[in-house]
């Protein structure tokens, strides 16, 4: 199994676009993003990773802003694995997972307007619709 942090590099060195065309990205990852050689990776292509610190250190910039949105980022991943199925998407190329994604998207988005419309109590749930 590759690390994480190996795995986040081998794509920046694959499709070196996604740094070039985004000047000052920001990352924000977890404590399993912490490497001093990830850190200096990425420093040197200018992208910002904010990560939470361990206890025992020094809180990086920006690090209390990763309380707020970690909420956020564990639902959207939890409704993404969990009620739209995307661990069992059967895309075989990267623009065929995007498209599965997005087709799952749509059709949350669309459960979730119709749910609105017509007053249902549950408005985030595709389980009525799962045939």
């Amino acid at each position: 199994m590759i690390d994480e942090r190996q795995v986040l590099m081998a794509i920046c060195d694959h499709e070196p676009h996604l740094l070039t065309e985004r000047p000052g990205l920001l990352i924000i990852a977890d404590k399993g993003y912490v490497s001093r050689e990830l850190d200096h990776y990425l420093t040197q292509r200018g992208v910002r990773l904010i990560r939470s610190s361990y206890r025992n250190r020094k809180p990086h910039p920006g690090e209390p802003l990763l309380k707020s949105i970690r909420q956020l980022i564990e639902s959207v991943n939890d409704t993404l694995t969990g009620q739209l199925n995307l661990e069992q998407h059967g895309g075989r190329t990267i623009e065929g997972l995007g498209v599965r994604i997005a087709q799952r998207l749509l059709a949350l988005t669309a459960a979730i307007r119709h749910h609105r419309a017509t007053g249902q109590p549950t408005t985030r749930s595709l389980t009525a619709h799962d045939h």
